[in-house]
């Protein structure tokens, strides 16, 4: 929890980044075993991606950069699912409200999964040090990206990084 704390109160950045930073750990290692609450009721279980390559995002209603990252993120995944690539993105906001209303205010459809993560089990686990921070996983489960911060500029190596990692 007090990880969440320090996330909301320096964790929000607008420059994406791949080498040192946030999750710079995790490259090249297993993603840690994961459960977050979908927004249908059902626990998801992070494992149930093995076999496809997976974005997992890591974010919050408060964070501006998350706010521009979002929809970027749910028109890749509409264009890369049938490639069997995924988009999970997880919110790390305390009230379930928060991320409603916001997804609300989106309007829209959503093609990428979006789940909730009250309890900041995710954000413990990953140690991201900014919001929102991307983590590109391979079929086997190893994270080989990593994208700290935000910049509609980083959309275009974001997508790169996911077809290079599926091979497509």
């Amino acid at each position: 929890m007090r990880l969440l704390l320090a996330l909301a109160v320096f964790g929000c950045a607008t420059a994406g980044e791949s080498a040192g930073g946030a999750g710079q750990g995790t490259i090249g290692a297993p993603l840690p075993p994961l459960k977050v609450d979908g927004l249908s009721g059902k626990t998801i279980d992070v494992a149930s991606y093995r076999g496809r390559v997976l974005l997992l995002d890591v974010w919050a209603s408060w964070c501006g950069p998350c706010k521009q990252e979002l929809p970027v993120l749910n028109d890749m995944a509409r264009r890369l699912k049938s490639q069997g690539i995924e988009i999970l993105a997880v919110s790390v906001d305390q009230e379930r409200a928060n991320v409603d209303k916001f997804l609300r205010a989106q309007g829209g459809r959503w093609s990428l999964t979006v789940a909730h993560d009250p309890r900041g089990e995710i954000a413990e686990l990953l140690q991201p040090d900014r919001m929102p921070t991307s983590y590109v996983v391979d079929r086997a489960g190893i994270v080989r990206y990593v994208n700290a911060g935000f910049v509609p500029e980083d959309a275009p190596t974001i997508e790169q990084r996911l077809r290079e990692v599926a091979g497509k």
